[in-house]
């Protein structure tokens, strides 16, 4: 249920534009691309001699979040972050943002502060300009829209379509917490629903439930990166899972694969929650989603640069397209690799 503020402060008690000024009163523009932020028509960003990086993202309630479990504060957050991931995944830096909000008449202005400040967080946590948005009521729950704008180094964008055969495939992190973060919370649910007042058994899980309601885009990768002198020959982040982005990356590429089970980094207590509920951890990895890790592909002469990071993995290479996708699991077995990730239709 969503958590009521104790004051409340009806929506049209500010209407539309007085509630954007509450919302966005204690946002400051950082970056030197932004030249005017809330407050005019539109915003007036300049990128000098950069190439410009601009991805939507939308999440409903009710599709990609449940409020029974979901605290404002982190759906801002996790809002805003995976927006940035999108930019990072193309091998750039996200400076400023809009937001889009419908609500109904059942979330007061102190909820709705409650979600900009998670927001906020965000934007000053990555380094990132609030310079613009709209408001609007629902009658079909609480819909969070976010736009938001980057650069990148021209020549330096990194696409899903450069890879070729022979080249590794990386990946950041550890994948699966997401996921199981979402099995663990929907468990609690499903006992609090038959038992109302049952306290929730949360204990010792922290790392897979932040993984879930607050995730991180990986912005220190894009960093690593640039320090080694890596360019990417092709990069996406895992959203929808891993199998399916490694399709993304052959199709639009034009090449196979060959993905090693026994490489797929998967934390401890990702690996013994999905037993306990008795589903297959690599499982988890290829279809869960929502890790918003980066997956990329380097050259093999760039190999020597990464070998022994604690923040990336090489867990398979590309190959001849007549190959196919496979995955070679931890016997030495070969599969067609699966695509079963997340499907918004």
């Amino acid at each position: 249920m969503l958590q009521q503020p104790v004051n409340k402060t009806e929506l049209g008690e500010l209407g539309e534009f007085g509630l954007i000024k509450q919302l966005t009163k204690d946002f400051s523009l950082k970056n030197k691309s932004s030249v005017l932020g809330v407050g005019d028509d539109a915003a007036i960003l300049n990128y000098d001699n950069a190439d410009v990086l601009i991805s939507t993202d939308m999440l409903l309630e009710g599709v990609h979040f449940d409020l029974t479990y979901t605290p404002l504060k982190h759906l801002g957050y996790k809002a805003a972050v995976v927006n940035f991931s999108d930019i990072y995944a193309m091998n750039g830096k996200p400076e400023q943002i809009t937001v889009g909000l419908a609500c109904s008449n059942r979330f007061p202005v102190e909820a709705l502060e409650q979600l900009y400040e998670g927001i906020g967080l965000a934007c000053v946590n990555y380094g990132v300009d609030l310079v613009g948005g709209d408001t609007t009521s629902s009658k079909a729950g609480l819909i969070v829209s976010i736009t938001v704008t980057g650069s990148v180094e021209k020549g330096k964008a990194v696409t899903r379509n450069g890879a070729s055969k022979g080249d590794l495939l990386v990946v950041s992190g550890d994948l699966g917490g997401a996921y199981m973060g979402l099995q663990l919370l929907e468990r609690e649910k499903s006992v609090f629903m038959e038992a109302p007042g049952t306290q929730p058994d949360l204990e010792g899980y922290d790392y897979i439930l932040e993984r879930q309601l607050k995730p991180e885009a990986r912005g220190d990768i894009i960093e690593l990166l640039k320090e080694k002198e890596i360019q990417p020959t092709s990069m996406i982040d895992i959203s929808d899972g891993l199998g399916s982005e490694i399709f993304h990356l052959c199709e639009q590429s034009l090449v196979g694969c060959k993905l090693y089970e026994e490489k797929i980094p998967i934390d401890p207590t990702t690996y013994n929650l999905a037993r306990e509920f008795g589903i297959d951890p690599t499982v988890c990895a290829l279809s869960g989603g929502e890790d918003y890790e980066l997956l990329f592909s380097i050259s093999q002469a760039d190999y020597d640069k990464i070998k022994g990071s604690m923040l990336v993995t090489v867990i398979g290479h590309f190959t001849d397209p007549a190959e196919g996708k496979l995955l070679i699991d931890k016997s030495g077995g070969v599969h067609d690799l699966k695509a079963q990730g997340w499907k918004s239709f």
